[in-house]
């Protein structure tokens, strides 16, 4: 299956209680060719995801039932399938909170439905962990990456990643000591056609080093003021 027909497979769960809007999002998905269901309130929306394994959930925060922080993390923890989590507000503290859930990404509201397509579109592009190429594990020192397996121990303590903590990590540590700046990690992470605040970076990295920290108290991940992010020396 060539690359354009497997992304145009792929099931998307629109999540929002604004029916009107749901609908709407729904309608502009179908017609770039995706399969679309979609829930109202937070309930449904975990019963769906579970039962129909979307590949992409776009997730209101403010939702009746349970709101979208909660459908979140119940859906991290059976799925690492892609979620975009929509805010009425443009309050900073509520895209960090959504993505410390384990969000891939935000929209604030009112969005473009067209710019939501292509962030699915461009989330969708980034390779699944059924496409890995077989390559050796990459160490860098008590930090060990099974880029095949998407596993990640520490001193060998596996260690919980999102696809995007992952993909993160993978990027930095295929070039040991080498700076990244954040829109060189958004092109190779989200994908050169991504647009947004490059500042999700952070949001992610701050995630990434706290759970890393959580097993062994080692810079895994160093700041580069001005620059962006390396590898650190993890010893």
């Amino acid at each position: 299956m060539d690359p354009t027909s497997d992304l145009q497979a792929a099931h998307v769960l629109v999540v929002d209680d604004e029916t009107v809007l749901a609908g709407m999002v729904a309608n502009y998905l179908q017609r770039a060719g995706f399969r679309t269901s979609v829930a109202h309130d937070g309930i449904t929306a975990v019963e769906r995801a579970l039962a129909d394994a979307p590949d992409v959930v776009v997730l209101d925060l403010g939702l009746p039932g349970k709101d979208g922080l909660e459908v979140c993390h119940e859906i991290r923890r059976h799925s690492d399938c892609y979620i975009i989590m929509l805010t009425a507000r443009n309050e900073e503290i509520d895209k960090l909170i959504g993505l410390s859930a384990g969000a891939d990404d935000y929209m604030t509201k009112p969005f473009s439905a067209r710019e939501l397509v292509a962030r699915v579109q461009v989330l969708l592009r980034r390779p699944r962990a059924d496409r890995a190429v077989e390559e050796p594990a990459r160490t860098v020192g008590a930090l060990s990456i099974d880029v095949s397996g998407r596993r990640v121990t520490v001193e060998g303590t596996e260690v919980e990643l999102t696809r995007t903590e992952f993909d993160l990590l993978q990027v930095l540590a295929a070039r040991p000591r080498a700076a990244f700046t954040r829109r060189e990690l958004v092109d190779a992470v989200w994908g050169e056609d991504w647009v947004g605040d490059e500042h999700l970076v952070d949001v992610h990295v701050g995630h990434l080093r706290r759970k890393l920290a959580e097993i062994a108290d080692l810079a895994f991940v160093e700041t580069l003021r001005g620059v962006g992010y390396r590898m650190g020396p993890a010893r």
